[in-house]
């Protein structure tokens, strides 16, 4: 092999210029991954510690920005095979700003906001980076790679500034960034997606969307058992031990729906409106898995026979009905399944439906009660197909 074949010499590459270009995701990326692991954990630290509106929305804002610092990466590097020094080294520093980013999660709403700014600026500036060594050995993807540059660009200087601004302002500030980053890929007139070197592997970003939904839904695991560790598990109740367990199963079960449903698929054509429809779908359902990692926390919180936390129940119960409603919308815009076939638009509707109305009954009734109704709602959505499938795979 030539040296500038191997993989830490070789050029950035458009992906169709490779004569066989896999999906499979490299080493670099999964250890990009591995700091969102810290920072999922912080940042679900940082919801049950403020959970009323305004913590709501900070979370939201953190989430968003963190999940567009990982996925606009991965959007990169579904376009281009880049795995040379250059962009080892970027991918180091790009790793310290989420680094940054993750220490500065907890404080986020008082000292540590100039620090989270500043980190994420600093990512973007990354991003333009990469653009600016993928134009300079891609000929043919030039003008699509100097917008990229151009627009990362801008948009770093912009969140550097925040870091400095006044609050509320800063704030504000910072979401009108981050949605006009996102109108920079959506809005026809000025969008990315028309450029025709803009079209990243779906099979590599289907692996990236099912790699952080695992992190994500892990995430829900890492919580119960700190939490109950930390409260000494020879302390609590058998109900309470038990209430464990059924949180454990709950977060294996939302991986198995998403796996079975629409993990790892790719969409059914490259229209934009498919492309942006699967790209926010995940950004949703993943915050909804956050959230249903942090409600069940309190879990090991409660016994039988005493109220779920209201607030806890608040983000559980529509954070489910969140997730179940991005599973349909995502079936809508994928490659056709088998096991859609099975759980249907009316299966969805009714986990949907049922989760929204466990918040409206768990003030009311015991956590064992509660447990059961919000229990149904989840389970529904992988019970009901798997019955629905066993039906008629044993007349065949």
């Amino acid at each position: 092999m030539a040296l500038h074949e191997h993989p830490m010499w070789r050029k950035p590459q458009h992906h169709e210029d490779i004569d066989h270009a896999h999906d499979h995701v490299h080493w670099t990326e999964l250890f990009y991954d591995l700091i969102h692991v810290v920072t999922i954990f912080l940042l679900g630290n940082y919801l049950s510690a403020h959970l009323d509106v305004n913590g709501f929305l900070v979370f939201s804002g953190v989430f968003i920005a963190l999940w567009l610092a990982w996925g606009e990466l991965s959007m990169f590097n579904s376009i281009y095979v880049s795995t040379d020094v250059w962009h080892r080294i970027i991918m180091s520093i790009m790793i310290c700003t989420v680094m940054f980013m993750a220490a500065a999660t907890p404080s986020i709403s008082g000292g540590g906001w100039p620090y989270f700014a500043l980190g994420f600026a600093a990512n973007r500036a990354m991003m333009a980076m990469l653009y600016i060594g993928a134009r300079r050995h891609n000929a043919s993807s030039g003008s699509m790679c100097s917008v990229q540059m151009r627009n990362f660009s801008i948009f770093a200087v912009l969140f550097a500034v925040t870091a400095f601004l006044p609050q509320p302002y800063g704030y504000w500030v910072f979401g009108f960034g981050v949605l006009a980053t996102q109108t920079a890929y959506m809005l026809p007139s000025i969008s990315v997606l028309s450029f025709g070197r803009f079209s990243p592997r779906m099979g590599h970003m289907a692996e990236r969307f099912a790699l952080l939904t695992l992190i994500v839904l892990g995430e829900g695991f890492f919580k119960l058992v700190v939490t109950l560790a930390e409260k000494g598990i020879y302390k609590v109740s058998p109900d309470v031990l038990l209430n464990f367990i059924i949180g454990g199963v709950s977060m294996f079960v939302m991986c198995w729906i998403y796996f079975d449903f629409v993990g790892n698929g790719k969409p059914k054509d490259d229209r934009p409106r498919t492309l942006i429809t699967w790209w926010l779908a995940h950004l949703v359902l993943m915050l909804c898995g956050v959230m249903v990692g942090v409600a069940l926390a309190a879990e090991v919180k409660v016994g039988f026979w005493e109220p779920y936390p209201t607030k806890y129940a608040a983000i559980g119960c529509f954070g489910l009905a969140g997730y179940i409603a991005m599973l349909w919308v995502l079936r809508s815009v994928i490659e056709h399944r088998v096991a859609s076939d099975f759980g249907r638009g009316d299966v969805r509707l009714f986990g949907i439906v049922l989760a929204i109305a466990c918040f409206y009954i768990v003030p009311h009734v015991p956590a064992l009660v509660g447990n059961l109704i919000w229990g149904t709602a989840l389970f529904s959505q992988i019970v009901i197909p798997v019955t629905r499938a066993w039906l008629k795979f044993r007349h065949e």
